[in-house]
């Protein structure tokens, strides 16, 4: 049930958008059509009434209506393929410039953090912010030595506003849930759950501090992407202390034209950078809007604002890898079949039927550069086809979409001639390589050697148990079939270590045996016989596959 409050609230909602002459949006809504003819008959509307255009109106509401509205306008600035450009354009001030709150109000805040007064712990503290945010302001400050930082501090009862919001966010998606007919397939009331948690994780500003040390160390010594200097000592829940860059913010095209940046090859940096967060990292800066993105006059990128960032599981980094290279590839049979493999759609889906769903929406827009792709077009033709095939939202995966909705957007401004597919394709194609090739086998072996160390001792032992108990009656039967399936694969894997374990031993021995023969003296490899070489690696690669966890056995 919706609550007296939320009600209060919804009510506002709509006050607010009365306020900013947005009557048509309230009344365009099935609830309030039988209502249409009240708004004819306002006295307010009989005379002409001087406004300001549209598109300020709008943000102006965004901004009204608190924090969560103004990142949704954020989103919606970066698709001007989905908007008219004066509401983009317009949408664009929400990024950097919602109305900031009293600097004097800062300061006491950060007084109040650290307990002191602001001149003890900042040389300098400038009450003007540099920018303002929906969640929190960011001020210039030196610290006692003269280094030159921002302070970042979050927005007054931030927590009650956030609180409110998502509390109205998670009504509303329960009554969809329950009572639209796509609500049980598009899973909203998942997809605010993680929204929820975005945002909370937003509020702490440790947490932030800690995603900007790793996305530093992630790029650290790369030619790609710089990111700042955190100073640990002076941050806190509530205020963050980085250090200040310079750069040119990435949305003003002609001041990156003045310096002599390139832009097609910025707009092809920016494809790698997400790719290879995604895929190699598996840690994504998830709110990549122009407002938090500066390129420095040689070219580099240089990021700000790390309170949402982005991961993946193994198997859903993997699925979203094998996909990308098969859409690339124009391969839409695979495609096809990774999304009934992952129950993406339902598992008796028909995988022909499904491939030529997509080959009909996909194949039209390969080859083209962004300016005559309209992904708008794109996007509601894949929702329709989602939905005939009962294709399950994956809450998940929320941040990643947004995150590539927004690098599509900061492309389309930077080149639209950008060729996605050819910039995007030989990348994937190496990642695939590392993940799956010969470098990733050599890279999971050395990395499970400590675990071998561990448990190889064990092996016989833990197999001589077993067998001993299974012999002399005293094992405990198990009665699921589950559990017998892994009871199985438990003991083919006991026998395959303990078999593989007095082989591979053996081997070594032998190899040790045959180094030590006086007068032994066949072919000689770095002053040991060939032999001795071949029985050893051979001796070493049988221990490490027989100690290997096969889980598809």
């Amino acid at each position: 049930m919706i609550r007296s409050a939320q009600i209060v609230r919804l009510v506002h909602i709509n006050f607010v958008l009365v306020r900013h002459g947005l009557d048509e949006i309230i009344l365009a809504t099935h609830l309030f059509r039988p209502f249409r003819i009240l708004y004819y008959l306002a006295p307010w509307n009989w005379l002409p009434r001087k406004r300001e255009p549209r598109a300020v109106r709008i943000r102006k509401a965004l901004e009204d209506l608190g924090p969560i509205y103004v990142k949704f306008g954020q989103i919606l600035s970066t698709r001007q393929d989905l908007l008219p450009d004066d509401v983009a354009e317009e949408l664009a001030r929400l990024q950097d410039r919602v109305p900031p709150f009293p600097g004097a109000q800062a300061k006491s805040q950060i007084e109040q953090v650290y307990d002191e007064p602001v001149d003890s712990v900042f040389q300098t503290f400038d009450e003007t912010p540099l920018a303002s945010a929906s969640i929190a302001q960011v001020h210039a400050a030196q610290l006692q030595d003269g280094t030159e930082v921002v302070v970042k501090v979050l927005r007054p009862n931030i927590h009650k506003y956030i609180k409110r919001d998502v509390s109205l966010l998670r009504t509303v998606a329960m009554l969809a849930e329950r009572y639209w007919k796509d609500g049980r397939r598009l899973r909203p009331c998942e997809v605010i759950a993680e929204f929820e948690k975005i945002l909370y994780d937003e509020l702490d500003l440790l947490r932030e501090a800690a995603n900007a040390s790793q996305l530093r160390r992630n790029f650290k010594g790369s030619d790609l992407l710089y990111v700042p200097e955190v100073y640990w000592p002076y941050c806190r829940p509530g205020v963050m202390v980085m250090e200040r860059i310079s750069g040119i913010p990435i949305s003003n095209i002609s001041a990156l034209r003045e310096h002599g940046v390139d832009l097609q090859t910025l707009s092809e940096h920016g494809v790698e950078i997400f790719f290879t967060q995604v895929f190699q990292h598996n840690f994504f800066h998830a709110d990549m809007h122009p407002g938090n993105i500066f390129v420095a006059p040689d070219g580099l990128y240089m990021a700000v604002d790390f309170g949402i960032m982005g991961t993946l599981n193994p198997v859903d980094q993997r699925y979203l890898a094998e996909n990308f290279l098969a859409f690339f590839r124009r391969d839409y049979r695979r495609v096809a079949e990774l999304h009934v493999e992952s129950e993406w759609v339902p598992s008796g889906t028909r995988v022909d039927e499904f491939e030529s769903a997509i080959r009909t929406v996909c194949e039209p827009i390969f080859e083209k550069p962004l300016k005559e792709i309209s992904f708008g077009n794109v996007l509601l033709r894949l929702f329709q086809t989602a939905r005939r095939f009962d294709m399950v939202v994956q809450p998940q995966l929320v941040l990643l979409q947004k995150t590539l909705l927004n690098i599509e957007g900061l492309g389309r401004q930077l080149n639209p001639d950008l060729d996605l597919w050819k910039t995007a394709k030989p990348f994937l194609e190496r990642t695939m390589s590392e993940q799956i090739g010969t470098r990733a086998l050599i890279r999971n072996l050395k990395n499970s050697i400590p675990a071998w160390s561990d448990t190889m001792p064990d092996i016989p032992v833990l197999a001589h148990t077993f067998l001993e108990q299974a012999t002399s009656g005293r094992l405990r039967m198990l009665h699921t079939e589950t559990e017998i399936k892994k009871l199985r694969h438990e003991v083919r894997r006991a026998n395959r270590r303990t078999v593989g374990s007095v082989i591979g031993t053996g081997l070594l021995i032998s190899a040790a045996v045959v180094y030590g023969l006086d007068g032994y003296a066949p072919a000689m490899v770095f002053g040991a016989p060939l032999l001795s070489w071949l029985l050893g690696a051979t001796g070493v690669l049988v221990l490490l596959f027989s100690t290997t966890d096969d889980s598809s056995t």
